[in-house]
C-alpha cells in the first residue's frame, strides 16, 4: 500500500495529537476510508516528514497523533524560479503541478500582453489560494517536504524591473540564437520566463533582452505554453540538476 502523505499547516511536534484540516480529513475518511490506527505521513513545509497514527474520527473531522519526525531532503540542488505567463485555468494548474514535481522553488504568475486571463480583487486572491493548494497537493504526491511559494501575481511591466532575480534570467524565445541547454552549465540559480497561450509578444521579448534576460529556444517546433515550460524545466534539471 502506498504511503499516504498529507500537508498540514502549522507546527508539528512528536507526541501531540492534532486535528487534521477539513479537506484532508474528508479525503482520508470518506474517499480512502482508512481505519483508526492507520499510519500516515504529515508534512508542513519545514523539511521534515512526521509519521502519525489516526486516533479519532467524528463525521468530517479526524485527529492524528505524531509518532516520529525525520528530516528528508528531496529538493533540487538548483534554485529555479518559474516566471509563468498566466494561462487559462486547466493549463495553469497543470503547469504549476508539474513544475512542482520537477523541483521549482517558486512560481511567479505574470499578466502578459497576450494573456487571455483577467483577474483582480477577490477573484485574484481566490485564484492565488487555489494555485497554492495545487502546489501543496503536488508536494503530497511527489514527496517534497518543502512547499514552493506562489508569489503574488504581477504585470509584466512590474515584473521586468525586479532586482531580486538570479543572475541567469532565461526567456523562452523560439527565434533565439542559442538552445536552452547550451546556456545552463555552471549556473545553480535560474529564473525561467515562459509565455502564456500565444507566447510573449515581440515587444515583451525585446524588453526582456534589454533587462538582462538571455533567450533560449527549445527546438524547431512551437510548443504549447504548458509543454514549453515543463520541457524547459526538464532540460534544466537533466543538464544541471537531479534528473537523468
Amino acid at each position: 500500500m502506498r504511503t499516504i502523505r498529507i500537508y498540514q499547516s502549522g507546527a508539528l511536534a512528536i507526541g501531540t495529537e492534532i486535528e487534521l484540516e477539513t479537506q484532508a480529513a474528508t479525503h482520508l475518511t470518506r474517499v480512502l476510508r482508512i481505519k483508526l490506527g492507520a499510519e500516515l505521513v504529515l508534512f508542513n513545509g519545514d523539511g521534515s516528514e512526521y509519521t502519525a497514527r489516526l486516533t479519532r474520527v467524528h463525521r468530517h473531522q479526524a485527529w492524528a497523533t505524531i509518532l516520529d519526525a525525520q528530516a528528508i531532503d528531496r529538493e533540487s540542488p538548483l534554485n529555479i524560479i518559474l516566471c509563468q505567463g498566466i494561462s487559462r485555468a486547466e493549463r495553469m494548474d497543470f503547469t504549476i503541478q508539474k513544475a512542482v514535481e520537477l523541483g521549482v522553488g517558486a512560481v511567479i504568475p505574470i499578466f502578459t500582453e497576450r494573456g487571455a486571463v483577467q483577474l483582480k480583487g477577490e477573484r485574484l486572491d481566490k485564484k492565488l489560494r487555489h494555485w497554492q493548494a495545487v502546489t501543496q497537493s503536488a508536494c503530497e504526491q511527489c514527496g517534497r517536504n518543502r512547499v514552493p511559494v506562489i508569489e503574488a501575481a504581477t504585470h509584466f511591466e512590474q515584473f521586468i524591473g525586479r532586482q531580486d532575480l538570479p543572475d541567469l534570467k532565461l526567456v523562452l524565445d523560439p527565434e533565439a540564437n542559442e538552445s536552452l541547454g547550451s546556456l545552463l552549465p555552471g549556473h545553480r540559480d535560474i529564473a525561467l520566463l515562459a509565455g502564456p497561450e500565444g507566447g510573449l509578444s515581440q515587444s515583451e521579448i525585446e524588453i526582456c533582452y534589454e533587462n538582462g534576460f538571455t533567450g533560449g529556444r527549445l527546438g524547431p517546433r512551437i510548443l504549447r505554453t504548458e509543454t514549453a515550460a515543463l520541457t524547459a524545466l526538464s532540460i534544466i534539471q537533466n543538464i544541471s540538476g537531479d534528473l537523468g
